[in-house]
């Protein structure tokens, strides 16, 4: 990616980094955490906490076996955001609970709806997303069924929180203006504007000292105060997991919550080293923290939870990743947990194909919250 300047900045990244687990000078788990990740929290730059959100509910229903509330809250930033909340429609007592976090995918116009179904007639492009990347299911829809409250909201620039064309200059949004939203037409136009515009996103942010992941990680942190306050969840048997997107929001939101009991990436897990030789023009400017790399390896983050249980799902032919740097990073994260004394918490598994979440990996991933939080 820089030409004859590559090896040297490969070089700027010190292996393991400062704060790494694998460093001789931590020997105790329990010490080394709260340091790495307070600088973990200091380097995200992210706005400043506040209280859980006085969340909305604008109406129930049943579908599909499913009691489906669709909420809404507002954040001190941006437009409110909206969420469900998706259980079984017979449910009783306390559930384990999921945050549901949806991938990026080129596709902002959309957030929630990637990975759910509230209706027996979805937008036909969420369709088409669901075929081509979860094998044509909804999985927060299917990993409720199983006896699991699963939230799942629109994040910082997706669905309902993306920026809306009529508030950015004519001159950034290439005069485009929203008249049919819901179009495939208007749609695609959407989407082909915040690609472009996800450079001044960050350059914009730097400015005000935040970071694209300090605003998305506060954002998903506001949605999971919301799970565990509800009086039909158990608070102390929360998990996550996303595809793509949704495993980097996995893995910065692990990273920085203690809560998080239980955690699954998919299809979002390589190094430092492979964004920057390799990868990083196959990637979102979500990935990026200034700083961190000389702290901790990518993989590190999502140990930083350590010895909370995580599982991570590869494919081999994912062409967002070298394979030689997934395994990698399958490494690393194997070298944490057992010098940890908890290797049986983690599991990296790899399987053939391209970038997805289809029916066999949501089978293993549904598994492991079954093994960890169910019981």
């Amino acid at each position: 990616m820089l030409g004859a300047y590559g090896d040297w900045a490969a070089q700027q990244i010190e292996a393991p980094g400062r704060l790494s687990f694998r460093q001789p000078m931590f020997t105790d788990v329990n010490s080394w955490r709260p340091v790495a990740r307070a600088r973990y929290q200091e380097l995200l730059s992210g706005p400043a906490p506040t209280p859980t959100p006085a969340v909305i509910v604008e109406h129930e229903r049943e579908f599909d076996g499913l009691k489906i509330e669709h909420l809404k809250w507002q954040l001190p930033y941006g437009p409110p955001t909206e969420a469900v909340l998706l259980k079984p429609a017979k449910a009783k007592g306390k559930l384990p609970g999921i945050v549901g976090l949806h991938d990026h995918g080129g596709n902002k116009y959309f957030g929630l709806r990637k990975i759910t179904r509230t209706s027996a007639d979805p937008h036909p492009v969420m369709l088409r997303h669901q075929t081509q990347y979860y094998s044509g299911m909804a999985w927060a829809n299917e990993l409720a069924r199983r006896g699991y409250a699963v939230l799942v909201h629109d994040t910082f620039l997706f669905g309902s929180r993306r920026i809306r064309l009529g508030d950015v200059p004519a001159i950034i949004r290439n005069n485009n203006v929203e008249v049919n939203p819901e179009s495939e037409e208007e749609i695609a136009r959407y989407n082909q504007f915040a690609g472009a515009h996800e450079s001044l996103v960050a350059k914009s942010l730097t400015c005000a000292g935040l970071s694209w992941p300090g605003v998305f990680v506060n954002d998903d942190r506001r949605a999971l105060d919301y799970l565990a306050s509800r009086p039909d969840v158990d608070a102390t048997r929360l998990g996550c997991a996303g595809l793509s997107g949704g495993g980097l929001r996995t893995v910065m939101l692990t990273g920085a919550d203690e809560r998080i009991r239980c955690a699954v990436c998919v299809g979002m897990m390589s190094t430092w080293r492979d964004y920057l030789l390799n990868k990083c023009y196959t990637h979102t400017w979500m990935c990026y923290l200034p700083g961190l790399a000389t702290e901790l390896d990518y993989p590190e983050v999502l140990g930083l939870n350590v010895p909370n249980p995580v599982l991570v799902l590869n494919n081999r032919q994912d062409s967002l990743f070298t394979l030689p740097e997934m395994e990698r990073a399958d490494r690393i994260l194997a070298d944490v947990y057992r010098k940890a004394g908890a290797a049986d918490r983690y599991k990296g598994s790899f399987y053939d194909g391209p970038h997805k979440f289809d029916s066999d990996m949501q089978k293993e991933a549904f598994g492991w919250f079954d093994r960890w939080l169910a019981a």
